[in-house]
């Protein structure tokens, strides 16, 4: 057994804003890409293609970012499953945060031909893989030092990252979108979010540097050697019920912050700075929220969260793209409010949820290939999809808005499909782990 001595254990307040500056930073890395994806990879990158077929390209080198997050999972969750927490933390905000700067040095097709979305593709595919790690490690780094009764509440701090990322990538790019022109901005303005990430890396590991490693894993003296099969052996059921059940909130996160953009700039001629202001604030909101929701999780449960989620992105997602189609900032500022706040009331309790339902010794793999998998299901190719259904409809998306409905709902199945693991009462022993 390992020994648990000698570490002073960080206070959950310590531990939770470490997690939560971590996760923020490598959801920037992401999402700059998804912003610039929306905005100006399209005519930089895949110029022949018709403005409709580059939007279409450039999400496509989108969606390669989903593709590589549960493989990124298998690899640091072996890293977390075999060594511990804190090492996946440290090795995968390294490789995104490299991979992000990275791409705001590729040169445009006109400089290098086609090598220029190549090396796109493959940078996307290492962010990917990065991201892919980091939820795992920061999430049970902080549900395994958490106490039972509040381990919602605590966990759902890395969960407020995601907000945070957007709405700094957000603001990075809405801040050099009103101080350049359109020419400055698709020749260089777009670069410097990406490179901006180098500077938020090297703060991210310092933050992380003197984080404990969980007491959960250093009391295990009986690790998986191969935790990714042992996962598909023993809890294979469990993962594809986690991915189907996420798969909503991805598709409607994504469907409102990266297809919205391109939509609403490009079909209702609104302007760059005013979606982006309305999106980055409704992300805003959100985020703020999650901490409020993540206290109901404990003490109502995590699953009767995560279903209510789901009803109410299903009852939405209609009245959404109709106030969307609108063009009128306000109406679309509560459109895509109204989605975020549906999406987050699922997705502010998955952090100790999803934990919860793994046995510690392959949890670190479990947990993040549900989530990872989830994204690729809802998060790769909602942008795409719905570019084409909005293009072969009216002014008003309504085919979008039934995909959305349509994925809400069986995401709603999967979740009744789970079991509530929820500790009662709150002094309760670590709750059972549930095989799949």
């Amino acid at each position: 057994m390992h020994d648990v001595q000698a570490v002073n254990r960080p206070s959950m307040p310590r531990l939770a804003a470490a997690s939560l500056a971590g996760t923020a930073i490598e959801f920037y890395d992401f999402f700059v890409y998804g912003t610039a994806a929306a905005l100006v990879l399209g005519p930089l990158f895949f110029p022949t293609f018709s403005p409709l077929a580059g939007t279409l390209a450039a999400f496509g080198t989108f969606g390669v970012g989903f593709i590589a997050r549960p493989l990124g999972s298998v690899l640091f969750g072996h890293l977390g499953d075999r060594r511990g927490r804190r090492p996946v933390l440290v090795a995968s905000l390294l490789l995104t945060g490299a991979a992000t700067v990275a791409v705001g040095c590729v040169p445009s097709y006109d400089a290098i031909g086609i090598a220029a979305p190549l090396l796109l593709l493959v940078l996307r595919f290492l962010q990917g893989l990065g991201l892919g790690g980091e939820w795992g490690g920061a999430v049970l780094l902080t549900a395994e030092h958490a106490p039972a009764g509040r381990r919602a509440l605590w966990s759902s701090f890395p969960q407020m990252g995601p907000a945070l990322g957007f709405g700094l990538a957000n603001g990075v790019v809405l801040a050099l979108s009103t101080a350049l022109s359109d020419a400055e901005f698709a020749r260089w303005g777009w670069r410097v979010p990406f490179w901006a990430a180098g500077a938020l890396a090297v703060a991210g590991l310092w933050l992380r540097s003197s984080l404990a490693e969980s007491p959960r894993f250093l009391e295990l003296d009986d690790h998986a050697r191969v935790p990714f099969f042992e996962v598909v052996r023993h809890h294979g059921r469990l993962v594809l019920l986690t991915a189907g059940a996420l798969a909503s909130g991805y598709a409607v996160f994504y469907a409102v912050t990266t297809w919205a953009l391109a939509y609403a700039t490009e079909r209702l001629g609104v302007s760059r700075t005013v979606l982006l202001t309305c999106v980055m604030g409704a992300v805003l909101v959100q985020g703020a929220l999650v901490p409020l929701v993540a206290l109901f999780a404990d003490r109502f449960g995590r699953r009767p969260m995560c279903v209510a989620g789901c009803v109410a992105c299903a009852l939405w997602m209609l009245p959404m793209v109709a106030l969307l189609a609108t063009g009128e900032p306000l109406l679309m500022f509560l459109g895509i409010l109204g989605a975020l706040l549906a999406f987050v009331t699922a997705f502010a309790v998955i952090a100790a949820y999803l934990p919860e339902l793994y046995e510690p010794r392959v949890r670190c793999t479990g947990a993040a290939v549900g989530y990872n998998l989830g994204g690729v299901l809802g998060g790769a190719l909602t942008p795409i999809v719905a570019t084409a259904l909005a293009e072969r409809g009216g002014r008003v998306p309504w085919g979008v808005g039934v995909y959305l409905t349509g994925i809400a709902l069986i995401s709603l199945v999967c979740f009744t499909l789970l079991p509530e693991t929820r500790p009662v009462p709150v002094t309760a022993v670590e709750p059972k782990p549930v095989t799949g």
